[in-house]
């Protein structure tokens, strides 16, 4: 079946099993796993998570694709595929239809919604074990960036405040179809939402730390409203220095930061 590609959905399928099989070997998950897939294009993936897996729940937002994929759930009883947009599903109804057991994900992520996604999953699940996501480079670079590099940023804070995350393979972009302008890779995403018992407030407060990021920490919080001369206290509390830049900061300096500012 040929397919008219959405650059809106940012439609950018891999055909090739040998390869895809050869990604979910390295990932190596037990036999009796539940898959989540977000995206499942023609069903090329899905067709090998489902001849692996227990059970595969696949999401599709292209109703230009339910034939393929409708023959593909015919020929394996353990799958199921859900044509909505994951953006709109509620996860927590969507852990009850998995009997609120634990689940991964497996995903090609379109590239222009990667955050939200995995954002939305981070915050909302409560049986969500791993996620392993095809996303740009560039963008699992940012995620998985250590302090004071060039890529360490909100989203790097962010993420490993709730998960840690580790890039686990380059994908060049000449596997897939439309062939992209970049190449990927697939980060590995394990979810330890306890860590420092923080909320969805949070993700806010550090975007705001990260608005101007030439600008030092103090600027940035100021011009986002907080007091100067408390937070100035703040950080001489904590061994900040007033000329401390946000790129600067680890994850824990950005917890005890929120948490102490959010009491005031």
């Amino acid at each position: 079946m040929s397919h008219n590609y959405k650059k809106s959905l940012g439609q950018n399928f891999i055909y090739d099993t040998n390869f895809l099989n050869s990604i979910l070997d390295e990932i190596n998950l037990n036999s009796d796993s539940t898959v989540v897939e977000i995206g499942a294009g023609m069903g090329t993936l899905t067709q090998c998570l489902a001849s692996r897996f227990k059970r595969v729940v696949s999401f599709e937002i292209d109703k230009d694709l339910v034939p393929p994929l409708t023959t593909l759930k015919q020929k394996y009883p353990n799958l199921e595929v859900i044509f909505k947009d994951i953006l709109k599903v509620n996860i927590l109804d969507l852990e009850k239809n998995l009997d609120n057991k634990p689940y991964f994900i497996i995903a090609n992520l379109p590239y222009y919604i990667t955050s939200p996604i995995i954002f939305k999953f981070l915050f909302d699940s409560t049986s969500l074990k791993q996620m392993f996501v095809m996303v740009q480079k560039e963008v699992g670079d940012r995620f998985c960036a250590s302090v004071s590099s060039k890529d360490y940023g909100a989203s790097s804070v962010i993420l490993n405040t709730f998960a840690s995350c580790k890039v686990v393979r380059v994908v060049k972009k000449q596997v897939f179809t439309p062939m992209p302008k970049v190449d990927s890779c697939i980060v590995k995403i394990d979810l330890d939402k306890s860590k420092f018992g923080c909320d969805k407030s949070y993700v806010d407060f550090v975007y705001k730390c990260f608005q101007m990021k030439r600008k030092t920490l103090i600027n940035n919080l100021i011009k986002s409203g907080f007091d100067k001369q408390k937070t100035l206290e703040i950080l001489d509390k904590l061994n900040l220095k007033q000329t401390t830049r946000p790129e600067e900061l680890n994850v824990e300096h950005f917890v005890s930061l929120y948490q102490i500012l959010h009491k005031n």
